[in-house]
């Protein structure tokens, strides 16, 4: 059978123009070095800061130091497999985290990869670990109160919306009973909550997430996790990668309701609207102390110079640069905040010390926990002398500034008497209302662990006792006072109450009110005693 010539050309024509190549370039790296959560990298020229980069067993590092003619990356997975000679190529892409309403009510590790057993989780895209802090006129003052629902820090130390309030103190003085009280009364606020926990036990963790789902708090809260067991680089991205999970609702905006508050819809999700405002968030690290710890592992493995206590010289921008995140928007800018709560763990109360005195600085304020305060039974166990506010009065309702402005003063006379009160046992009368008043104060300020109290509740035990209408009250009872008062408020006074969180005063009718609720129920306590 003959060959036809124009057949064989037509075919290969046909071929070259239908032929396509089809390239993948891919930049590639060998480690020369591995170990301990750390890899030095040759060959990759181009990588960029911060760049992920995967290596043959699926794990992924981060891109930390570029140095001329290597690259050191910290591994952010198992790192046992990683060996010298093994091929690593870039990914081109900034660490991310996903986002997302599905996030909430899940545990997740700090890449957002879920750990609690219940499936994967749909995001809505990516937010990148680390992000430029909103500018100086995309902000607004704080005004608006964040209510944690404790009497001792909303009355003396409020915490506004968008701020930076530092809660310190040495081990068990209560920091993350604070906080977790903070995020419960954040319940049908329409604030979303993201605690990150950093180098703790895994069976806390547990404890705390099953704490705030007895409670309802976990609808509304991302618990990101970076457990003592998990790597020193995860314990270090884990409060960056919080950050980026509270940012999504900040920026994101979201139809509010009635009361300024964001929507939800019938299955407790925000609506979002084009034409509505940036979402509310509280972004809690417990704790930056065990942060800073592993940030210096890491910069000590990858020979970065240390400094002060072997910290590399960047710590405190390691910080600032994560908390000057906190915000709260102009309505320019959809009006949303991100209110964080920084806890750091000091050890014998010194509160000078390296990483404290960084964060003190960067902050708002700090609420001080007392190791003497807290095993003498005052809980919280917030020294009122060292604890302050810089947000001040600017983040509490009216009736909460009036009442509740001399009660700091009150307070830190009182210390001083009761020191004063050991040495001699003849005191004035004055001197002896003022100490029996303080004791009241002091008792009225305690308060249990997983309840916090309405703003109103507050207001209304807080006017009761700094006017002396507990005067006559035992020491003994006041606690139990304050439950009968507050159980009849509510069920007895509800119009009374939420007068207050209106009001400008506690005065005229509305004082005349509380009086005769406070006469009522010490008449009740008085029968319940004689019998």
């Amino acid at each position: 059978m003959a060959t036809r010539s124009d057949e064989i050309a037509s075919v290969i024509k046909k071929q070259i123009e239908t032929f396509h190549l089809d390239l993948e370039m891919e930049e590639t790296g060998t480690v020369i070095e591995a170990g301990d959560g750390i890899a030095r990298i040759y060959g990759l020229e181009n990588v960029m800061a911060n760049e992920m980069v995967e290596f043959e067993n699926g794990a992924y590092g981060l891109a930390f130091n570029l140095e001329e003619d290597s690259v050191g990356a910290i591994i952010m997975g198992d790192f046992a497999d990683i060996k010298e000679g093994g091929t690593v190529k870039r990914t081109k892409r900034i660490l991310s985290v996903p986002v997302g309403q599905g996030f909430l009510g899940r545990v997740v590790n700090p890449l957002g990869q879920p750990i609690d057993g219940l499936g994967p989780i749909e995001n809505d895209g990516y937010r990148p670990i680390e992000s430029n802090a909103p500018g100086i006129a995309a902000r607004r003052p704080v005004h608006e109160p964040l209510q944690t629902g404790l009497k001792c820090i909303d009355g003396m130390t409020p915490i506004g919306r968008g701020q930076r309030e530092l809660i310190i103190g040495d081990r068990e003085t209560g920091k993350t009973a604070v906080a977790v009280d903070t995020i419960i009364n954040q319940k049908g606020k329409g604030v979303v909550c993201v605690y990150v926990a950093i180098g703790q036990k895994a069976s806390t963790i547990r404890t705390l997430v099953e704490r705030l789902k007895e409670y309802g708090a976990m609808d509304y809260t991302i618990v990101v996790v970076a457990s003592a067991d998990d790597p020193a680089p995860l314990q270090y991205i884990a409060p960056y990668a919080g950050t980026a999970m509270a940012e999504y609702f900040m920026y994101s905006r979201w139809k509010p309701d009635a009361d300024g508050y964001p929507r939800l819809n019938g299955e407790g999700k925000f609506v979002k609207q084009a034409d509505g405002r940036g979402g509310h968030t509280v972004c809690i690290y417990d704790d930056l102390t065990k942060q800073a710890t592993a940030y210096r592992q890491l910069a000590l493995l990858l020979r970065r110079p240390p400094g002060r206590e072997a910290y590399p010289g960047d710590i405190f921008y390691c910080h600032s640069r994560l908390l000057e995140r906190a915000a709260k928007l102009n309505d320019d800018n959809g009006g949303g905040s991100l209110t964080a709560l920084p806890v750091i763990e000091t050890q014998a109360g010194d509160i000078s010390a390296y990483i404290p005195t960084n964060v003190i600085s960067i902050t708002d304020g700090q609420i001080f926990l007392s190791t003497e305060l807290f095993y003498s039974g005052v809980r919280p166990a917030m020294n009122v002398g060292t604890s302050v506010s810089r947000v001040g009065g600017s983040a509490q309702i009216s009736t909460m500034k009036k009442v509740a402005g001399p009660l700091r003063l009150q307070l830190a006379q009182f210390r001083e008497l009761e020191a004063f009160a050991q040495f001699g046992s003849d005191l004035d009368k004055e001197t002896q209302r003022q100490l029996a008043r303080g004791a009241r104060t002091v008792e009225v300020l305690k308060q249990n662990i997983y309840h916090p109290m309405d703003v109103t509740e507050q207001v209304a035990i807080v006017w009761a006792v700094s006017n002396g209408l507990l005067d006559d009250v035992d020491v003994a009872d006041v606690r139990e006072f304050e439950k009968q008062f507050i159980e009849y408020l509510k069920t007895q006074k509800k119009a009374l109450l939420e007068s207050i969180r209106g009001a400008k005063d506690v005065a005229g009718d509305l004082a005349d009110g509380l009086k005769q609720a406070v006469e009522t129920v010490k008449a009740r306590l008085k029968a319940t005693a004689g019998v």
